[in-house]
């Protein structure tokens, strides 16, 4: 096992720029903290290079590939790595792997217009993975998947489906020609969510916070679907939203 004592060491610093995005993208690595997540990025296969353990803590790691370098470091070093105000004592370091996804009648698909915060996002994917949609398609625009807040957020499952940036239009244009309805939502022009069938396959589009989804893309969808506010609230947020229509949606 190696063993890593200062902050000022050179992998130290490697791994300090993965808390940005230009990080991220330049080494093609993201950051995962905790026993939890690490056991599920294992378990579904997703390539993990590295796992940094805080000496002291007791931590005992499950059966690891023989690939994986195990790296015992000082709480200072694990701070250093952490973006957690408390670390957990445990960091793993994970390939950034490109999903593929290809449009198939008889699936489920999720599309995400500029979504930005990352707590929305985390809790979007969970709910997507929670209510078996097959592929996850976000806009150029929306916040980056390997931000920690989203990661957390997802709870694992982030590993458990493919999640891809794509144009939307190109993504909307595939699944009208496979014959796959897209559902936009909208106030505007827009039908009660209620007077859907239920069906096998299908795609929703939910969108920015703030202003919702482009007109751009509203404009080339199946229909477009608005949830009644029947209280005082002005609206729902996005992520509340996302998963009362997916769970509408489905036979």
């Amino acid at each position: 096992m190696k063993r890593i004592e200062s902050v000022q060491n050179v992998r130290v610093k490697q791994l300090k720029k993965l808390h940005t995005k230009k990080g991220r993208e330049k080494e093609h690595l993201f950051l995962i903290e905790g026993m939890h997540l690490i056991e599920e990025a294992m378990k579904h296969r997703r390539l993990i290079l590295e796992i940094w353990i805080e000496e002291g803590r007791g931590i005992q790691l499950p059966t690891v590939e023989e690939t994986i370098q195990i790296i015992e470091v000082t709480s200072g070093v694990m701070k250093t790595i952490s973006t957690l105000d408390h670390p957990q004592g445990i960091v793993a370091v994970c390939q950034i792997q490109h999903d593929e996804v290809v449009f198939e009648k008889g699936k489920k698909y999720l599309l995400v217009d500029q979504v930005q915060d990352p707590g929305n996002i985390g809790t979007i994917i969970r709910t997507a993975d929670a209510s078996g949609i097959d592929a996850v398609i976000l806009n150029n625009g929306t916040v980056d998947i390997y931000n920690d807040k989203v990661i957390r957020a997802t709870q694992g499952s982030l590993f458990h489906l493919p999640v891809v940036y794509a144009p939307l239009e190109n993504v909307i244009s595939s699944l009208t020609a496979v014959g796959i309805s897209v559902y936009g939502t909208s106030l505007l022009n827009g039908i009660d969510y209620r007077e859907v069938k239920r069906q096998e396959s299908f795609a929703l589009l939910v969108g920015n916070e703030g202003s919702g989804v482009q007109e751009s893309l509203l404009n080339v969808t199946t229909k477009n679907l608005y949830i009644p506010i029947i209280g005082k609230a002005e609206s729902l947020n996005v992520a509340v939203a996302t998963g009362i229509l997916l769970y509408s949606l489905q036979e």
